[in-house]
């Protein structure tokens, strides 16, 4: 599954420059002055270049492999609810790389939505981003997140049940 997401991210911020360089070098223009920054309700409060596209690719690209590396190392503790057991690491283990690759996945959709709206918005001349966007982005981090911890202290507490049996069956023989 982390393979998968891994592809899916890295289709994700391949998106994110192809787009940006279509708007910057495409046969459709954009103004001079496009939005760059977004009021909570989603009126535009900054203006610059159209190169300032390039900042999400790059802090895109820059989180994607910061994440990548520090989800590639193996630590011994975690800081997680649940205790971790030599039983259970590698569960732990998983678990967390799979969290860190759906979060990534879900940073670049943002980020691709983002980049489109405000090119949209540049080219239409109707500058707006949808409110609705920080909470429904929020809410799906956050439910990535509910969901892997809950994920894992089932996984965790199912590794300590079987391997205490397996401790009580040893002590009878």
């Amino acid at each position: 599954m982390r393979k998968t997401m891994e592809a899916i991210c890295l289709g994700m911020l391949a998106v994110l420059c192809w787009i940006t360089y279509a708007a910057l070098h495409g046969a459709e223009r954009l103004p001079d002055r496009i939005p760059t920054h977004f009021d909570i309700s989603g009126q535009p409060n900054a203006w610059g270049s159209p190169g300032f596209l390039w900042l999400l690719p790059m802090v895109g690209a820059g989180l994607y492999l910061l994440l990548t590396v520090l989800g590639s190392i193996r630590f011994r503790r975690y800081n997680l609810p649940v205790r971790v057991t030599e039983a259970n690491l590698p569960f732990i283990q998983e678990q967390t790389s799979e969290m860190v690759a759906w979060i990534k996945c879900e940073m670049l959709c943002i980020f691709t939505y983002l980049q489109w709206s405000i090119i949209q918005s540049a080219r239409s001349n109707e500058f707006r981003l949808s409110p609705l966007m920080i909470p429904v982005f929020l809410a799906v981090i956050f439910s990535t997140v509910g969901w892997r911890l809950t994920l894992m202290v089932r996984g965790a507490r199912a590794r300590a049940e079987s391997s205490d049996s397996m401790k009580s069956t040893q002590d009878f023989r």
